[in-house]
């Protein structure tokens, strides 16, 4: 999903979770409303345009536009489960096939004292990638939430988007949530992505997103979005440098 020689937030853009609702039917004697128990399950879906499709800073679309769109169930224990899938041309432009990413993942969510902490596995599939080392990755996480801010660590336990002997290569996402008000918020963000064995790749994004929720599922977003990554290393066939500061623009709806 992102490097160099291989082009690679919108930061990794996660669904909501809806909730389920009650129906309410009339007594007989009472003539009283009573609400049926909330489910316990719930499934919601998404589908969203970008103006490029940024992952961990580097453009995965080469700096054009991509869809994407996904699915997510969670149970009231904690559990849940997902898809998401996207538009891509990284793997093309780093000798390789394929138009799409695929993502499945799954976790538990929780609550300790002040904290909300999520834990997981994530898996990056990239259909026909034909790369000489496979572009599909799998990652495990974990995240906490403390007040307005979250601290994320992601582990890959493969070979890393198509980097040759890189496993347990590790990326750490620092970001917060700002309630503006009326809808809106502003999400500051900095994450560096350590890659094993191939460290002039590494490299540290930084983010800052203003988002508009409208209600009824419709989310609009304006990120400026930047890294220091190579520009001799990250770049298209044309010499376009993928890492590029640019204001990326979004637009999700969620049901």
């Amino acid at each position: 999903m992102f490097f160099g020689v291989r082009t690679m937030m919108f930061s990794v853009l996660t669904a909501a979770l809806a909730g389920a609702g009650g129906a309410a039917w009339a007594q007989d004697a009472a003539a009283a409303t009573v609400a049926e128990p909330t489910s316990a399950h719930s499934i919601a879906f998404n589908v969203a345009v970008t103006s490029d499709y940024r992952f961990r800073g580097i453009s995965q679309s080469r700096r054009k536009p991509a869809i994407s769109g996904g699915a997510d169930y969670s149970h009231t224990s904690g559990l849940y489960v997902g898809t998401w899938l996207s538009s891509i041309k990284w793997t093309k432009d780093a000798g390789g096939d394929g138009h799409v990413e695929w993502d499945i993942y799954g976790g538990y969510k929780g609550v300790a004292g002040p904290l909300n902490y999520d834990v997981g596995v994530l898996r990056y599939q990239y259909p026909d990638n034909a790369l000489a080392v496979s572009a599909n990755t799998t990652e495990i996480y974990g995240a906490l939430s403390y007040s307005l801010f979250t601290a994320k660590y992601s582990h890959s336990v493969t070979n890393l988007f198509g980097f040759a002997d890189s496993k347990h290569s590790g990326y750490l996402d620092l970001s917060a949530t700002i309630d503006l008000g009326q809808g809106w918020s502003v999400v500051p963000h900095v994450g560096r992505q350590w890659v094993r064995h191939n460290s002039d790749f590494s490299y540290t994004d930084y983010a800052v997103t203003l988002n508009k929720d409208f209600g009824n599922g419709l989310v609009a977003s304006a990120a400026l979005i930047g890294t220091d990554a190579d520009k001799q290393l990250y770049v298209t066939p044309s010499g376009k440098f993928t890492g590029k500061h640019m204001l990326v623009a979004g637009l999700k709806y969620s049901f």
